[in-house]
C-alpha cells in the first residue's frame, strides 16, 4: 500500500452526472483529495458550473457532453477524458433517472428510459473505461446503487429493477477484473437531499417525515456526506475491497 493510501493527487476521474447532487458532492471529494475530474453529464451549464467548483479546490477539471444511454457518447467522453488528462482511473457511474408509477400504468417507454440510464449506462461505461485502466496497470469504478438495490416500492419498479441491477453488475465486475487489478464496488445512498429528491419533501410530506423518522440518524443526508466512501473506494486504501455495496444511509437499511 502506498504510504498515503488516501492521497489521489496524480490520479483522473470520470464521474457520470457530476454537475449536480450526489454526483458533483463525489466530484468534489475526490477533487479534495487531488483527482483531475471529468465531468460528464447532458447539462452543459451545470456542468460548466461544477467544473468551476472543481477548479477553485485547486485540481484540472472539465466538462464532457454524455448521454450515458449512447455508446457513441460514452465511448466519445472517455476519449476525451484520456486525450485530455493521458489516461483514467477512476469512474463513478452516478447518472440516474427515476419515473414513480405502479407497475401497471408504466408505458414501456418508461421502463426502458429508466433501465437505459440507470443500468444499461453503467455497463457501457464501465466497459468503455475497462481497457484504459488495464493500461495504466489498474484502477477504481465505483456504481451507485440506492435503497431501492435492497428494498422494494410499489411506485418504483423500473428504478428498483435497475439499482438492484447495478448492484449485481457490480459483483460480476469485480470479479472478472480482479486479474487486472480493476476494483469495482458500489455505493448505497440512504436518502439524500437533492433535486430529484426534493419533489417527495414538497408533494408527499407524510413520506417524507416517515423515512425521517425511521433513520436512525433522525435526517436526510448531503451529497458532500457520500465523498468520504467515494475517495476511499477510489484510492490505494481499498485495493483490496471488491465486490461491495456500501450503504451511507444513517442507519436506514438496518432497521427492522
Amino acid at each position: 500500500m502506498a504510504s498515503a493510501p488516501f492521497d489521489l493527487t496524480g490520479k483522473v476521474a470520470l464521474v457520470t452526472g457530476g454537475n449536480g447532487g450526489i454526483g458533483k458532492g463525489i466530484a468534489i471529494g475526490l477533487a479534495q483529495a487531488g483527482a483531475n475530474v471529468a465531468v460528464a453529464a447532458r447539462n452543459q451549464d451545470k456542468s460548466a458550473a461544477a467544473v468551476a467548483e472543481l477548479e477553485a479546490v485547486g485540481v484540472d477539471a472539465i466538462s464532457i457532453s454524455c448521454d450515458v444511454t449512447s455508446s457513441d457518447n460514452v465511448n466519445a467522453a472517455v476519449a476525451t477524458c484520456v486525450e485530455r488528462f493521458g489516461g483514467l482511473d477512476i469512474v463513478v457511474n452516478n447518472s440516474g433517472v427515476n419515473v414513480r408509477k405502479l407497475p401497471h400504468e408504466l408505458s414501456l417507454k418508461e421502463w426502458q428510459t429508466v433501465i437505459d440510464v440507470n443500468l444499461t449506462g453503467v455497463f457501457l461505461m464501465s466497459q468503455a473505461a475497462y481497457p484504459e485502466m488495464v493500461k495504466r496497470g489498474g484502477g477504481k469504478i465505483i456504481n451507485i446503487g440506492s435503497m431501492m438495490s435492497i428494498f422494494a416500492n410499489e411506485t418504483l419498479a423500473p428504478y428498483s429493477a435497475s439499482k438492484g441491477g447495478v448492484v449485481q453488475f457490480t459483483k460480476a465486475c469485480a470479479a472478472a477484473w480482479a486479474k487486472d487489478n480493476i476494483q469495482v464496488n458500489s455505493i448505497l445512498p440512504g436518502w439524500i437531499s437533492t433535486d430529484m429528491t426534493e419533489t417527495l419533501r414538497v408533494n408527499v410530506p407524510e413520506r417524507y417525515n416517515t423515512i425521517t423518522e425511521r433513520t436512525p440518524a433522525k435526517r436526510w443526508g448531503r451529497p458532500d456526506e457520500l465523498a468520504g466512501t467515494a475517495v476511499f473506494l477510489s484510492t490505494a486504501a481499498s485495493d483490496f475491497v471488491t465486490g461491495t455495496a456500501i450503504p451511507v444511509d444513517g442507519g436506514y437499511s438496518i432497521q427492522s
